[in-house]
């Protein structure tokens, strides 16, 4: 312990030359001085180092989502938000007086490396992970977390599964899709009466369960569908799904799956000279989709939850952003509102003990710039649900 002795030496000043008789040579009085002497220069020495360690001391959390592949653009909108949270908490001081660490992981959106990225968030010591992006990536994550006591908030994981079957250590900011289905099954019905409607899905986790439940919810109002198809992510050409729809006569088409292969289809429908409206979800909320549609991309409309960049109290936090040349679009702020909710969590609690920050996340509430949230039993999130957007010139506004 005595080895740091620059930085022992820097927290003494001895008033007096030190003496270098031998102890025998002291009088009894000045040898109990030089015993607590001594002894001061120990509990020095270990206060020294105990206050080095605090000075270094940091609490390891973690997002993940598709950093690579064709949904990364997602994958960056909660990297930045994630980045500019821990900025921000740090800035203020940390969090229990500790700085936060922030690892970032890579899960492609690929079930069987999101797990390989929570077994290794576990071994990196994380305490807190603020993902995964696809409901197919955090259900099974999920089970690890669970397992090893983190706290998991998804920004973005809609599928009703993830909280329904998941551990009390899981919750998301974001709505689900039953609540989703809802909206977008009330919607098909009231504005397409006597018109055909064509229900498309992915085969993912969130794909499939988006179309599944608004097709329930269509179907319970009355309607009867057209068309319920399956396509292959992945691919580049839909011209044979879109010439089916195309010969059916299909009016509107619900897609539950990502901006990327409903881009393409809309494109190639267009292409085909046949303009049908596109109806999707909240997995649309990407400039990388008009970049797919262009033009064709005109009058899209989709589901997502209240835009948080209109939120007064975030107004700071989306300044800070444009001056980085960086529009906080889609999950970037649902990925910062996730990260203040642990923190204050955290800090309500006294502790990063998972046990105590999950009870605290359950009967707080919290001020992010999601607005004033708080979670209920199943770890929803007890906040607005969706509302309706179209794509115009570009951008996405509400409806």
């Amino acid at each position: 312990m005595l080895g740091h002795r620059g930085s022992v030496a820097a927290n003494f000043v001895v008033g007096n030359p030190v003496d270098l008789r031998s102890p025998t040579e002291f009088p009894r009085e000045e040898k109990i001085t030089m015993r607590n002497l001594k002894t001061a220069l120990i509990a020095a020495a270990a206060l020294t180092v105990a206050s080095v360690t605090a000075a270094n001391a940091e609490i390891k959390i973690a997002t993940a989502g598709p950093m690579t592949g064709q949904y990364a653009s997602f994958g960056e909108q909660m990297r930045r938000g994630a980045e500019m949270a821990v900025k921000d908490i740090n800035a203020k001081g940390g969090v229990l007086g500790q700085k936060l660490n922030l690892s970032v992981g890579d899960d492609a959106c690929d079930p069987k490396q999101a797990v390989a990225v929570a077994n290794k968030m576990v071994s990196d010591g994380v305490v807190f992970m603020a993902g995964h992006f696809c409901s197919g990536s955090s259900i099974p994550a999920s089970s690890v977390y669970t397992e090893e006591g983190i706290v998991q908030i998804s920004p973005a994981s809609t599928n009703p599964k993830l909280t329904e079957e998941g551990g009390d250590n899981v919750f998301r900011v974001c709505g689900r899709d039953d609540q989703q289905g809802i909206v977008a099954g009330d919607f098909l019905f009231e504005s397409y009466k006597g018109k055909k409607i064509a229900f498309l899905h992915d085969k993912t986790a969130y794909g499939k369960g988006l179309a599944d439940e608004t097709l329930k919810q269509y179907n319970k109002r009355g309607g009867k569908q057209a068309m319920y198809e399956a396509y292959t992510a992945g691919e580049k050409d839909y011209s044979a799904i879109v010439s089916k729809m195309k010969g059916a006569g299909i009016n509107a088409f619900y897609v539950g799956g990502y901006h990327t292969e409903a881009g393409l289809m809309i494109r190639q429908a267009h292409e085909q000279g046949y303009k049908p409206q596109l109806i999707s979800g909240d997995a649309l909320v990407t400039d990388e989709y008009w970049k797919i549609t262009g033009k064709a991309g005109q009058g899209t409309l989709m589901t997502f939850s209240p835009d948080p960049r209109k939120n007064p109290v975030a107004a700071p936090v989306v300044k800070a952003f444009k001056a980085q040349k960086y529009e906080p679009e889609g999950y970037t702020l649902y990925t910062y509102g996730a990260i203040q909710a642990w923190a204050q969590a955290v800090a309500k609690a006294g502790s990063t003990d998972s046990k105590k920050v999950i009870a605290s996340l359950r009967k707080n509430k919290f001020d992010t710039v999601l607005g004033n949230i708080g979670f209920d039993m199943k770890g929803d999130v007890t906040a607005p649900g969706y509302v309706w957007y179209v794509w115009k010139d570009g951008k996405y506004d509400y409806k």
